[in-house]
């Protein structure tokens, strides 16, 4: 392309559109390419077009959801950038892995009753009903340099650093502290101390996770093209996958013999680990990949007016959510009644298999062969697991591959022009492993039933085999939880906020209010965390009616309440089928077709998913 023509094309584009500041890796722009009509290149950047074609797909971007002068973020991202987007949920998820799984041990060890500690892990859903929706309304008033969700993201990073190592050194701390004013670190009263300090700490310790998360998730909407937000959270979920997997294994070395230099006891090493995963992981990912300027979307509204109107604004936001993103709230408040004790019982429900015959074998054990008898279990059931965190990782690398893309792909007849001049052996292997059928949305409505399948059949299952088989076919479910309901939301808001960006680009005024994306994730996060309080009463009724002394045979009581959590699954399967298999552009953005068939051809184009890597390009 001519210099002459490039400066010709500047001067007609300024009629329409501001001039937009551009990486310096892109193309310019030909907008005598605008309303031509033919298919658009989106697969791998390894094959080399034709010139024309090269120009029409590389030097347009489309004219509603690409009309954003501020940013590049509609260009179709490479897997390293998914990657290196996606990648801080990993080390996030390796402190989860921490706490959730040596938590209790740990606390237990320090002298905390039984009793009291459903009030310490109250903490998390709890924090998740609060912190996240709080945390997304202000990052979306945030107007730093740095971004909108990074200082969230670093903030809460270090403060779950921070409480990771005071948690696992408050022996030392407390003991040390209260040792200078000369008390006894033996005593009643410094053991008591430490007992509230550390789950003091745990508390901080599940705000700040809630903080950071929230800051990650939104990060990743933002920051993920709106074409491209399937394969973004597809990607997230493999990550959060290997952290699960590298936590569990983890956990089965006997870490303080190889890595004495972080620590004497298991907690203490899996916590530096922990912090040095997350630390590193949320510095790799803030520093290379880059949030769109928040100073020029304007001054944001202010914060101010305490509990009652933060309450006020979440009702509001609650009933002003997208369509899709109600559907999938929905949905996740029955799903997670279900998946909450079986995250946490699926070890204990192992366990209880295992010691039965031993207990019917010898009902009169003492307390020491009690013991090591259900610490031996306890090895059964994470073993279980790790065959779990193995299947989830398994289904979240191949099932992009058989999913047909929905919400990141645009109509079929699209798709096979676009692939006629660009496809190679790979790609066309690849789009031979798609199911036509297999939506993103009926591939969770069928992962609801097989977690509502397997449930019942902890009733019926006694043999540690067919139990860990049960909860390795549960990995399936919890990959598509991982996935499809971030995927769902995240096209439906991501494809919102770029024609909101669009009209206040070309100052349309008196416009409805509308949420940005922290607000509209922390009040999914609350269809997540609020049903995990009341699967927390429910469990526990279960519990107090069902369950036998510790060493008695007979105990079924673990079974019947995940049975309970199948049928509520069920509620959820139901929920998922109302839920549409694509997301539709809002009615207010209807104007903007009077562009002409170009600028439709060009909308389509942004939901082309490149066949190379379940929705990514190399």
């Amino acid at each position: 392309m001519g210099e002459t023509e490039n400066s010709d094309s500047r001067g007609r584009d300024l009629e329409d559109v501001k001039p937009s500041p551009r990486l310096s890796c892109q193309t310019s722009r030909n907008p005598s390419a605008e309303r031509v009509s033919k298919p658009v290149h989106e697969e791998s950047p390894l094959l080399s077009p034709s010139s024309q074609e090269d120009e029409e797909g590389l030097g347009d971007e489309g004219a509603i959801l690409e009309s954003d002068p501020h940013d590049d973020y509609h260009e179709t991202k490479s897997v390293w950038y998914m990657i290196l987007l996606t990648i801080s949920l990993g080390g996030l998820q390796l402190a989860w892995a921490v706490e959730l799984s040596n938590g209790t041990p740990y606390l237990l060890a320090l002298g905390l009753s039984k009793s009291l500690m459903a009030l310490v892990w109250i903490a998390g859903p709890l924090s998740g009903t609060l912190v996240q929706p709080y945390v997304g309304m202000l990052s979306d008033n945030c107007r730093s340099r740095w971004g909108k969700r990074t200082p969230f993201m670093v903030t809460g990073a270090a403060a779950t650093i921070i409480s990771l190592v005071a948690l696992a050194w408050v022996r030392e701390i407390v003991g040390g502290i209260l040792g200078l004013f000369g008390a006894d670190r033996e005593s009643h009263g410094v053991k008591v101390t430490i007992i509230v300090i550390a789950v003091l700490f745990v508390y901080i310790l599940d705000f700040a996770i809630n903080t950071v998360q929230a800051g990650i998730r939104a990060f990743i909407l933002d920051c993920a093209p709106s074409h491209q937000q399937e394969a973004a959270n597809s990607m997230a979920s493999r990550v959060v996958g290997v952290g699960n997997i590298i936590g569990y294994v983890a956990g089965y070395l006997d870490l303080p013999k190889f890595m004495w230099f972080f620590g004497n006891t298991q907690f203490k090493v899996l916590c530096v680990i922990a912090c040095l995963a997350l630390g590193s992981t949320v510095m790799l990912s803030v520093t290379t990949i880059r949030e769109r300027d928040p100073r020029l979307e304007g001054s944001a509204g202010k914060g101010k007016g305490g509990v009652l109107k933060f309450f006020k604004e979440v009702f509001t936001s609650i009933r002003r959510l997208p369509p899709q993103t109600r559907k999938v709230c929905e949905v996740q408040f029955f799903a997670w009644i279900g998946f909450f004790p079986q995250l946490f019982y699926s070890s204990s429900y192992i366990g209880d298999i295992y010691v039965q015959p031993f207990l019917e074998e010898n009902p009169h054990m003492t307390p020491a062969e009690i013991d090591k008898l259900y610490e031996k279990a306890t090895r059964v059931g994470t073993f279980a697991l790790l065959v779990y965190a193995i299947t989830s990782l398994t289904t979240n690398v191949l099932l992009p591959f058989f999913i047909a893309p929905s919400y990141d792909a645009p109509s079929a007849a699209k798709s096979v022009r676009s692939h006629k001049s660009y496809s190679t052996r790979i790609d066309r292997f690849l789009d031979h492993l798609v199911i036509p059928w297999l939506t993103l949305r009926r591939a969770w409505l069928l992962s609801h039933c097989i977690f509502a399948a397997c449930m019942f059949s902890t009733l019926i299952v006694r043999s540690i085999g067919a139990a860990t088989t049960l909860i390795g076919i549960v990995g399936i479910s919890w990959a598509l939880t991982l996935w499809a309901p971030f995927a769902i939301i995240s096209a439906e808001v991501s494809k919102r906020d770029a024609l909101r960006r669009s009209r206040a680009n070309e100052s349309h005024s008196n416009e409805a209010p509308e949420d940005q994306a922290g607000v509209i994730l922390g009040i999914h996060n609350m269809s997540i965390a609020a049903p995990q309080i009341l699967a927390t009463i429910g469990s526990s009724i279960l519990f107090k009616f069902l369950q036998k002394p510790r060493g008695t045979p007979g105990d079924r009581s673990i079974a019947v309440v995940l049975a309970c959590g199948g049928i509520s699954t069920l509620v959820a399967a139901f929920l998922t089928s109302r839920i549409k298999d694509e997301v539709e552009i809002p009615e207010e953005g209807a104007v903007e077709e009077a562009r002409g068939e170009g600028d439709r051809e060009e909308r389509e184009r942004m939901l082309v998913r490149s066949g190379s890597f379940g929705g990514l390009e190399y």
